[in-house]
């Protein structure tokens, strides 16, 4: 992979995000000095993608904690937090490690640096775990080469490489001839914003379409899978993703195209039971009706802007993870990761 700003890092004792609302006419990075600060980035989309927010998240606890700091006062950092955005499972789970962190450590003489610690932990397990869903879901993209993905699921989302599309870069390392249709996705046009913009700067065939194009491009014969990301997955499979996914696993239903979720396991969520369970976010309808600030709907007309749908398991050809591809009856596949997973740390924990 060539060279792709990193969406979040840690410089110098401060937060620094790539400001995505700019991608991707500009490169501009903010510093956060205050929660405020880093809870404005969540919820203006500066910092997006569920694991690059859970890792912002974690990050941004640390930014302008002063030591001691009571339970109570580092509670409501976390609550405020995770406040920010309902629909993405990682924001809330990055968040509670570090809660599950400060009452391991809060009798220690620096908790800010055991913060810190599992914050650069939490970090560099998302990088890992992109290594190992590009790993899983190479061979199924070189399988099916004429691919199209939906809202942005690559590095800018995550720590580097990303879910949906690190398997493109490494089946593309590998050899594979590749060609990706990205959709735009209105109405924030992270497709053609950040998707287009990773892929071309990678050198990966792709060609930018409408949300609307995507039927008739797979009625040409010109598509042989649907690979995206999620925000949250429910026990049963569920996924939530950008709006306009759930019309994307309908159409491929109908033509018969594989459609995969990649994700890491962080984004499941066995809380959830379904996805009737999962809250979604509305957010400005003025984000319909404007495009890049200039109004584009009459003033008074009234308009929705659910940030995510939920595509149902049934629709799911397959959930490509860090801990291998799982596949229906996907309770059954996430039960058995699930407790795997835990067993795994509890053995590393004793």
């Amino acid at each position: 992979m060539k060279d792709i700003p990193r969406a979040v890092s840690w410089q110098d004792d401060a937060l620094v995000l790539l400001d995505q609302r700019k991608l991707p006419a500009v490169e501009e990075y903010i510093t956060c000095e205050t929660l405020e600060d880093v809870y404005a980035a969540i919820k203006t989309l500066t910092v997006r993608g569920a694991p690059a927010i859970g890792i912002a998240a974690a990050y941004g606890l640390l930014v302008g904690l002063e030591e001691p700091v009571s339970a109570a006062a580092f509670c409501d950092r976390c609550d405020y937090l995770i406040s920010a955005r309902p629909t993405a499972v990682n924001l809330a789970w990055a968040v509670e490690r570090m809660r599950a962190c400060y009452e391991r450590q809060a009798d220690a003489t620096s908790v800010r640096t055991a913060l810190l610690t599992e914050a650069m932990a939490i970090h560099e397990e998302d990088k890992a775990a992109c290594n190992r869903i590009a790993d899983v879901g190479a061979p199924i993209v070189a399988r099916h080469p004429n691919l199209l993905t939906h809202c942005n699921a690559g590095s800018l989302a995550v720590s580097e490489l990303g879910t949906a599309l690190a398997p493109i870069y490494r089946a593309r390392e590998q050899g594979a001839q590749l060609h990706v249709y990205v959709d735009e996705t209105r109405p924030l046009l992270q497709g053609a914003r950040l998707t287009a913009y990773e892929l071309s700067r990678n050198d990966v065939d792709c060609t930018l379409i409408t949300d609307n194009m995507a039927a008739h491009v797979m009625s040409e014969g010109k598509v042989d899978m649907v690979i995206v990301g999620a925000d949250r997955i429910a026990a049963n499979g569920d996924a939530a993703n950008k709006i306009g996914t759930l019309g994307l696993a309908i159409l491929c239903q109908y033509f018969g195209i594989p459609f995969y979720v990649a994700v890491p396991l962080s984004t499941i969520d066995p809380e959830t039971i379904s996805g009737d369970e999962i809250e979604i976010e509305e957010r400005d309808a003025e984000e319909v009706k404007s495009l890049a600030g200039v109004a584009i709907a009459p003033a008074a007309v009234r308009a929705r802007s659910p940030a995510f749908d939920v595509t149902p398991h049934q629709l799911i050809t397959g959930i490509i993870t860090d801990a291998g591809l799982l596949q229906a009856p996907y309770q059954e596949a996430i039960e058995q990761v699930m407790t795997a997973t835990r067993q795994t740390q509890d053995e590393h924990t004793n």
